[in-house]
């Protein structure tokens, strides 16, 4: 938990929000490195990798998350691909082995399709660089789980701006004898 998962900030330049971006893409890929590998270490279990059952859970959940994860972005319920799950008010519990797979590959799915999306933000962004688009202007950026997806641009205020709205007041007291 990061930090919001929805926000607007302020930035200067276009290269100062990509590379907010470059960042966020670094962190999610060095995250689904972690997770690969640990799912991976999960799958060569030789105690697991024996059980058939195992062998054909794994195969549905692999189906299911692929389709599922590309066409919609959102999972219909984590009943779809396991029974071992049971709801408990807003929470899904499962202690079944299998649980921490079925979780582990979800994780690598949401991350995928995140990384699809900040790259594609990447990419327009650097396609605005390229066109010198929006010099002395301030990009006012929405931000939704750290992919931008609106920027508002507007000029940046002048030192002449700056001035028609200084305050001055000059007061005086009486020096009491």
């Amino acid at each position: 938990m990061d930090g919001p998962t929805t926000e607007i900030r302020t930035f200067y330049s276009i290269r100062e929000i990509r590379e907010i971006v470059e960042t966020e893409i670094s962190q999610h890929k060095a995250l689904l490195e972690d997770y690969s590998q640990w799912l991976g270490t999960l799958l060569r279990n030789p105690e697991s990798s024996r059980n058939p059952e195992w062998a054909k859970r794994i195969s549905e959940l692999q189906k299911i998350l692929r389709s599922s994860g590309r066409k919609s972005g959102k999972k219909e319920g984590k009943s779809a691909y396991s029974s071992e799950w049971v709801e408990f008010k807003d929470l899904m519990l499962c202690a079944d082995e299998f649980g921490e797979v079925e979780i582990i590959f979800e994780a690598v799915e949401e991350l995928k399709n995140k990384l699809e999306r900040l790259e594609k933000a990447r990419n327009s962004l650097a396609e605005l660089e390229r066109y010198g688009f929006g010099k002395n202007v301030v990009y006012i950026v929405y931000l939704h789980e750290g992919v931008p997806k609106k920027i508002a641009v507007k000029p940046k205020k002048t030192v002449e701006d700056e001035e028609k709205f200084k305050f001055v007041a000059d007061f005086s007291v009486v020096k009491q004898i």
